[in-house]
C-alpha cells in the first residue's frame, strides 16, 4: 500500500494530470490537491469540477510544503516550472512528470534541481488523448494502461518505489526503462504516427479539391488521423525533443515509402502483397496481445 499524499501539487491541470488526482482521491491516498497552470479559466473550472481543491499561477509558492509535484505541462514547459520550484521544494518533496519523452526530462531535473535528484522520478503514463483541458480529466484513465518509469542514476529506490506504488493504486501497470530506451520505443510506436498524422492531413488540406476529399472522407481517414486531433504546442515539443531517435524512424519509414513507390511503379502485386501480409499479420498478433491486457 503506497504512503498517502497530504499535499499533491498538480502542474498541467488536464487530461493526464486532472486524471491522477481524481484516481488519487478515489483512492484515499490524497487529502489535498493543488492546481498550477497559465490559464486562470481552466484553474477555475478544475475547481468547479473537484479536480483540485485550490489553484495557484504561482508554481514556486504552490510547491511550498507540499509532499508530491506531477508536471503534466508540455515538456517545453518544464525547464520554467522547474527554476520556479527549486528553492521552495523541501527534502522528500516528490518530483515526477508525465512527458512524452525522458531523455530531455532527466537532463531537465540534472540542471534545474541537482540538490533533489534523489526524490525526483521521471514517468511516463500511455494514456493520452486528443481531450485536453480539466474538463477531460476522469476517474479510472489509467486503469489496465502502462507507466514507463525511468528512474535517474541518482534516484533514491524509496521514491521509486513510492512513485511506483501511487501509479498502481490508480490501476496502472509499471514498466522500468532506460530514458534513451524510453525514447528509442516511443519513437517508433507513438511520436512517428502523431508526425505522419499530421502531415497527411496537412497535405489533404493543402490540395485544390480539400473540401471533396474532406466531405467524402469516411471512418478510415477517421480512425488514421484521429491523434492529428492533439495538441500543436505538445507535439512540437515532442518532436524538437526527441529529433534524434524520430529522424531515425523518419528516415527508415521514408525508406519504406520508397520501396512502396517502387513496388507500384513496376506494377509488382506480388510484393505488395507480400508487405500487405506481413503489416496485417503483425498487427494482428499485437492487437489480439492489446486485448488481452486491456
Amino acid at each position: 500500500m503506497p504512503q498517502g499524499i497530504k499535499t499533491l501539487v498538480v502542474v498541467g491541470v488536464g487530461l493526464i494530470g486532472g486524471s491522477f488526482a481524481l484516481s488519487l482521491k478515489r483512492a484515499g491516498l490524497v487529502e489535498r490537491v493543488v492546481g498550477v497552470g497559465r490559464s486562470l479559466e481552466n484553474l477555475e473550472r478544475a475547481l468547479e469540477l473537484g479536480v483540485v481543491d485550490a489553484i495557484s499561477q504561482d508554481a514556486g509558492a504552490a510547491c511550498r510544503g507540499a509532499d508530491m509535484v506531477l508536471l503534466a505541462t508540455p515538456v517545453g514547459q518544464m525547464e520554467k516550472v522547474l527554476l520556479a520550484m527549486a528553492p521552495e521544494l523541501s527534502p522528500g518533496t516528490l518530483v515526477t512528470d508525465a512527458g512524452s519523452t525522458k531523455s530531455d526530462v532527466v537532463r531537465l531535473f540534472e540542471r534545474c534541481l541537482p540538490q533533489h535528484l534523489a526524490w525526483c522520478v521521471p514517468a511516463h503514463p500511455i494514456a493520452g488523448a486528443e481531450l485536453s483541458g480539466a474538463a477531460a480529466a476522469r476517474y479510472g484513465l489509467y486503469e489496465n494502461r502502462d507507466v514507463i518509469i525511468t528512474p535517474l542514476a541518482a534516484s533514491d529506490p524509496h521514491s521509486v518505489g513510492q512513485v511506483s506504488a501511487l501509479w498502481r493504486a490508480c490501476g496502472a501497470r509499471i514498466h522500468h526503462l532506460t530514458p534513451q530506451g524510453h525514447d528509442e520505443v516511443f519513437a517508433s510506436v507513438s511520436h512517428l504516427p502523431h508526425l505522419l498524422a499530421f502531415a497527411y492531413v496537412d497535405m489533404v488540406a493543402g490540395k485544390d479539391n480539400a473540401a471533396s476529399c474532406f466531405d467524402l472522407a469516411a471512418t478510415g481517414f477517421r480512425d488514421f488521423t484521429r491523434i492529428a486531433g492533439s495538441s500543436p504546442e505538445m507535439w512540437r515539443d515532442v518532436a524538437l525533443a526527441n529529433r534524434e531517435a524520430l529522424l531515425n524512424e523518419l528516415t527508415a519509414y521514408r525508406a519504406e515509402l520508397d520501396a512502396m513507390v517502387q513496388e507500384i511503379e513496376a506494377a509488382d502485386g506480388t510484393a505488395l502483397a507480400e508487405r500487405f501480409a506481413r503489416a496485417r499479420s503483425a498487427r494482428h498478433q499485437w492487437y489480439q496481445a492489446f486485448l488481452k491486457k486491456s
